[in-house]
C-alpha cells in the first residue's frame, strides 16, 4: 500500500509516530464496528484529506491482518459523507468529487445543515461511528478524545478522531511525504479554509511582485503553524472580559498572587517574585488581597486557584511551570476549572521554534495546556506567549529580571493598568510616638477616612513607627495626613519622601 510504504521510508520520526498512533485508532474502530456501521465525514480540506489516506491505509492494514494477504487495496468500502454548501469554494467541491472518483469512494452528498443531515443519515443507515478530521485547536475539539460520544442533543454516534493530536506541521509533512493530491487553494496561499465569506489567503505568504495581482506562496511554506488561521477572523485578546471595564475607574480591582514551590517553603530559595509582583500590581491601581505559597501538589494548586479565582478579579500564579515531575501548576489550574490538559498546537509551535531538537516526540508535556479556557497572549519580546486561563494569569518568570519583561509585555497586551484604573499613591509619616499613643487616634482616623488604607510598621523594635496612608485620591490623602497631625503636637510627624 503506497501510503504505508511512503511513511515507512521516511526519516521523519515524529511523523512515523503520529502515523502509527492514528492507524492504531483506525484499526481499533474497525475492530469495534462493522464496515456498515462506520462512516467518514469528508470536506475536501487538508485535515480531511490526511484522514482519507490514513483510512485507506488503516483499512488495508486491517484487512491484511484479517486475511494474511499482501494484495493491494482494490476498494474502499467506508461510507463517505460530504455536506455540500452553497458557500463552499468551487475548488473544494471540485477536489472532493475528483477524490471520490479517484479512490472509488461511496460518496453520500448531503445538502442540509450538519445536524439535520446527520439525523437523516443515521435514521436511514446503521451507522454507529463516524471518522472526523478534528484536530486540537479546532472549535469543535474541546473535550474530545480519540473516541468521544456525540454531544447531548445530537443523534447518538461515536466520534472517532485519529488525528486529534496532529499539528499543522504534521499535516503537511504527511501530505508531502505521501505525495498525494490536495485542494488547489492551498497552493494559492490559503492555510485554513472555511466558507467563501470568511476565508482569504494568508497574508504571511504574500509574495512581493511587480505585477498588479497579489501572489502567494503555497500553504506548506508557512513556517509557523500557530499562524495557520491568519486568513480567518481573529480574536483580540483582552484581560478584562471578566470585569466590567466601564466601572474600573472607580472600582477597586482585587488580585491574588500564588507561588508554587517546595523550595520556597523549605527556605532553600527566597521568593523575590511575590514581593515584586505585589509592588507592580499596587502601582497600577490593583489591590492585592492575598499572597499564598503552595507546595508542588496538583490538589493544593487546584484548591487554592479555585478559591482565589472566585473572590479575585485576577489571579497571578508562578512557579511549577515546565516539563519536570514537580511542575504541577498547569495541571492544578486545569483541575480548578474542571477541564483536562490537552496538546495546544499553537503553543507547541512556539516550543518547536525555541527548542526544536527537544520537541520531536509524540507527546510534548510542555505543550499541554488547560483545554478550552486557555488564551495565549503574544508579544514580540517574549519567546513564548503568556498563558491566560479565564481570570488566571500563569507567569513563567523564575527571577525578577524575567518578571520585569513579562510584566511590561502583560501591561501592553492587556491594558492591565493602562489608564482605566487610577493608580494608588501613598504618604509615609514617621514618628517616635509609642504604639499606645497612636493606636486610638489611628482607629478614629480610619473611621473618618474609610477610603484610605492605614498601615503601620517598624524597621526595628526600638525604631520609629512608620504610618503609611494609601489611596487613589490625592486630595483625600492630604486631608487624612493633615487630620492625623492635628491630633498631636506640632512636628510629631515627619513625612518620608
Amino acid at each position: 500500500m503506497e501510503i504505508d510504504k511512503a511513511i515507512g521510508e521516511s526519516d521523519d520520526k515524529r511523523l512515523k509516530t503520529k502515523y502509527n498512533n492514528a492507524i492504531f485508532v483506525i484499526k481499533r474502530a474497525l475492530a469495534l464496528y462493522s464496515i456498515e456501521e462506520v462512516a467518514f465525514s469528508f470536506n475536501g480540506g487538508k485535515d480531511s484529506t490526511v484522514l482519507l489516506h490514513l483510512l485507506r491505509a488503516g483499512y488495508f492494514l486491517h484487512k491484511k491482518e484479517q486475511t494474511c494477504s499482501n494484495g493491494g487495496l482494490s476498494s474502499f468500502p467506508v461510507r463517505t459523507i460530504y455536506f455540500e454548501s452553497p458557500s463552499a469554494f468551487t475548488e473544494i467541491n471540485a477536489f472532493t468529487y475528483d477524490a471520490a472518483q479517484t479512490y472509488n469512494l461511496q460518496l453520500d452528498i448531503i445538502r442540509q445543515d450538519f445536524k439535520s443531515g446527520l439525523e437523516a443519515l443515521l435514521k436511514a443507515n446503521p451507522i454507529r461511528a463516524i471518522f472526523l478530521g478534528v484536530r486540537i485547536g479546532d472549535p469543535t475539539a474541546v473535550g474530545q478524545e480519540q473516541f468521544s460520544p456525540s454531544s447531548p442533543g445530537w443523534p447518538p454516534f461515536m466520534r472517532v478522531n485519529p488525528i486529534l493530536d496532529w499539528s499543522y506541521r504534521d499535516v503537511w509533512a504527511f501530505l508531502l511525504t505521501c505525495k498525494v493530491k490536495y485542494c488547489s487553494l492551498y497552493d494559492q496561499g490559503y492555510t485554513s479554509i472555511g466558507s467563501i465569506h470568511d476565508t482569504v489567503p494568508n497574508s504571511l505568504l504574500s509574495v512581493n511582485d511587480t505585477s498588479s495581482k497579489e501572489k502567494f506562496k503555497p500553504a506548506y511554506l508557512l513556517s509557523d503553524g500557530r499562524l495557520e488561521r491568519a486568513g480567518r477572523v481573529k480574536k483580540i485578546a483582552s484581560l478584562k472580559k471578566d470585569v466590567d471595564t466601564e466601572s474600573q475607574k472607580h472600582e477597586v480591582l482585587l488580585a491574588s498572587v500564588i507561588a508554587v514551590g517546595d523550595e520556597i517553603l523549605s527556605g532553600t530559595v527566597e521568593d523575590q517574585l511575590g514581593l515584586s509582583l505585589c509592588k507592580k500590581l499596587t502601582s497600577v491601581g490593583w489591590s492585592v488581597q492575598q499572597t499564598t505559597v503552595l507546595r508542588n501538589d496538583i490538589d493544593s494548586v487546584s484548591e487554592e486557584v479555585d478559591r482565589q479565582r472566585s473572590t479575585s478579579d485576577m489571579v497571578f500564579i508562578y512557579g511549577g511551570v515546565g516539563p519536570l515531575h514537580s511542575d504541577v501548576t498547569l495541571a492544578g489550574v486545569a483541575k480548578a476549572f474542571g477541564v483536562r490538559l490537552a496538546p495546544d498546537e499553537e503553543f507547541e509551535e512556539y516550543l518547536r521554534h525555541l527548542i526544536s531538537d527537544q520537541c520531536t516526540g509524540d507527546k510534548n508535556e510542555m505543550a499541554q495546556l488547560p483545554e478550552g479556557i486557555t488564551e495565549l497572549l503574544h508579544h514580540e519580546k517574549l519567546s513564548v506567549p503568556l498563558i491566560k486561563c479565564r481570570n488566571v494569569i500563569v507567569l513563567a518568570a523564575t527571577n525578577t529580571e524575567e518578571l520585569e519583561k513579562e510584566w511590561e509585555c502583560l501591561t501592553e497586551l492587556t491594558k492591565l493598568g493602562g489608564g482605566s484604573l487610577i493608580e494608588y499613591s501613598s504618604r509615609r509619616l514617621m514618628t517616635s510616638l509609642t504604639d499606645v499613643e497612636v493606636a486610638e487616634p489611628l482607629s478614629k482616623l480610619g473611621l473618618e477616612f474609610p477610603d484610605i488604607y492605614l498601615g503601620c510598621y517598624r524597621k526595628s523594635r526600638q525604631g520609629p513607627i512608620i504610618i503609611c496612608l494609601t489611596g487613589k485620591d490625592n486630595a483625600r490623602m492630604d486631608s487624612a495626613a493633615q487630620a492625623l497631625r492635628k491630633k498631636f503636637k506640632k512636628d510629631v510627624f515627619v513625612e518620608i519622601k
